[in-house]
């Protein structure tokens, strides 16, 4: 993040309260600061938005449920390894 229009240095640090700020670990004054930021600076604004998909895609993948026959595939592998090794 190499521009952010004069507003402050956009980079690791800048980023990193971003996340804080997404995972709710900030103060009240620190989300303010935060969402001006984001309201005035295109970059860091872009990676907000990238980290919020981010976000959605991994959550939405944690509640997913495997296949049955997936499941099944893989209690056979499983049970057919274990009858091998023992």
């Amino acid at each position: 993040m190499s521009d952010c229009q004069g507003l402050g240095d956009c980079d690791d640090a800048r980023m990193q309260r971003i996340y804080e700020y997404l995972d709710g670990a900030l103060t009240r004054k620190d989300i303010a600061e935060i969402k001006d930021h984001l309201d005035s600076c295109p970059e860091c604004l872009e990676q907000y938005d990238l980290e919020c998909v981010i976000r959605v895609m991994v959550k939405r993948s944690c509640t997913e449920a495997a296949p049955e026959n997936l499941k099944n595939s893989i209690l056979d592998r499983i049970h057919s390894i274990r009858t091998v090794e023992a």
